[in-house]
């Protein structure tokens, strides 16, 4: 997102991310658009986020209610779920949030809805229909951080009803190997054809795209051999290793032939290997 935005550093994404703060309106417009969506489209959302921010030490129902009166979201938005906390009856109650911590969850939950609204759109930012949220910062990993436990996305149908695939193993490469800076090595995964559909023309699509020069280096596009019902197949890549120490930690998702995501309720395939 910071290379196709190329006015933010991965810093300030990544720390817009958090919720711990509302990021600046500079550092929306940026984020949006790394999306590819108008900024012009969620500025009033932003102000009402940043109200809601600034009138947070007032208590807690100024803030419920300016997230209520937010205008419904559309179907598949999930960022939509925020609701106002209801107050114990006739106002009292052990519990008595106290201004910081209200101002603490104001800033959080607006945060969330601007990051949600921008990171959920249907169209996705590469003519794919992949949603950026399935593209992760991996600028803050480390090699105390391998294995990375993905987490699995909604589930959804396959594009091709019948479809279906199953994860083998790491025939090269498994989670956490150690690989010199600067050395081409190959990756293979293996997976099988579990479903009725052939499969022909599919790929793997890698999701951080663009690539950074401090990550590993492969080709964008993988493309795997046709592959019949029942049968297995081995699929494999030349990764370049960069010349900073670090984890690497890349995501693919299968891609069938006419280009649209074979199976959008699936993990990702990943690849995982310690630099230095």
């Amino acid at each position: 997102m910071s290379g196709r935005s190329g006015a933010i550093s991965h810093t300030t994404l990544h720390e817009a991310t958090k919720g711990n703060r509302l990021p600046s309106w500079e550092t929306t417009v940026e984020f949006v658009k790394a999306c590819g969506a108008d900024p012009a489209a969620y500025r009033e959302r932003w102000e009402r986020a940043n109200l809601a921010v600034r009138s947070a030490g007032a208590g807690l129902e100024a803030f419920a209610t300016d997230v209520a009166s937010q205008p419904p979201r559309p179907t598949g938005e999930i960022a939509g779920d925020v609701r106002p906390v209801p107050s114990a009856p006739g106002g009292r109650g052990r519990f008595r949030p106290r201004p910081a911590a209200l101002a603490v969850a104001a800033v959080g939950a607006a945060t969330a809805v601007l990051v949600a609204v921008a990171v959920n759109r249907g169209s996705g930012t590469d003519g794919h229909g992949l949603d950026p949220s399935e593209s992760p910062s991996t600028t803050s990993l480390s090699a105390a951080d391998c294995p990375v436990v993905p987490t699995s996305p909604p589930w959804s149908p396959p594009a091709h009803e019948g479809d279906s695939a199953k994860f083998i193993g790491d025939i090269t490469l498994t989670d956490c190997t150690r690989v010199g800076p600067r050395q081409t090595v190959t990756k293979v995964w293996r997976l099988k054809n579990t479903g009725t559909v052939p499969w022909k023309g599919y790929s793997l699509h890698r999701l951080d795209l663009p690539q950074q020069p401090d990550q590993c280096q492969t080709v964008p596009d993988v493309p795997i051999k046709d592959t019949r019902p029942g049968e297995m197949v081995d699929i494999r890549t030349n990764i370049t290793t960069p010349s900073k120490p670090g984890l690497c930690y890349v995501r693919f998702k299968m891609m069938e032939g006419s280009g649209r995501v074979a199976f959008p309720g699936g993990r990702p395939l990943n690849f995982q290997i310690i630099v230095g």
